[in-house]
């Protein structure tokens, strides 16, 4: 046992190849994982499985690991993060993951439990639509950014997306969670 998590073996990462602790939590990551590649047709090299982005709130940092991010030329058009339980209660720290991991609003932030998901529109925090299936393929994620414009995020605005990773997925972490990490003013 890792915390309370259970460790029922080893497993291969779908995205990066890389061998992690195989516990429900990660058989739920996987699982998306293969429907971005397999079902969605969003190549691997698009594909970044445990991205970690570090921040700073007044002077303590702070690391979260964003579950997957796909891109669409050289831009982040999507995230997705998983987590267990509850979506809406998930939905704005995902956003705020979205505002603050290219400086830009990432257009497509999917909030998922490995069982059911909520798309939201990055720049509205709107539920677009529900479920699994209803995450964009490569085609419908291309379309809608087409026509994008990159407007980068305001230092204002990521002071304030930081403070909310802060609050909610930081200063509120289960102490044996190891996707948080806080790195120093813990």
């Amino acid at each position: 046992m890792n915390g309370h998590h259970l460790i029922l073996g080893r497993l291969t990462d779908i995205v990066s190849g890389e061998t992690l602790d195989d516990t429900l939590d990660e058989r739920h990551r996987q699982k998306i994982g293969r429907l971005l590649i397999e079902e969605k047709r969003h190549a691997k090299r698009n594909v970044k499985s445990r991205h970690e982005l570090e921040f700073e709130v007044d002077g303590k940092c702070a690391r979260l690991l964003i579950t997957y991010l796909v891109r669409i030329h050289s831009h982040i058009a999507m995230i997705v993060q998983y987590g267990p339980g509850s979506l809406v209660t998930r939905h704005r720290p995902a956003l705020a993951l979205g505002r603050l991991v290219a400086g830009y609003q990432v257009p497509v932030v999917v909030v998922t439990n490995g069982e059911q998901a909520d798309i939201l529109d990055g720049a509205s925090g709107q539920v677009e639509a529900t479920g699994l299936e209803r995450i964009p393929n490569r085609d419908q994620l291309a379309e809608r950014i087409a026509k994008r414009s990159w407007a980068r995020i305001s230092e204002k605005q990521s002071v304030m997306e930081a403070r909310i990773l802060m609050a909610y997925e930081v200063d509120d972490r289960c102490p044996c969670d190891d996707s948080v990490c806080a790195v120093k003013g813990d």
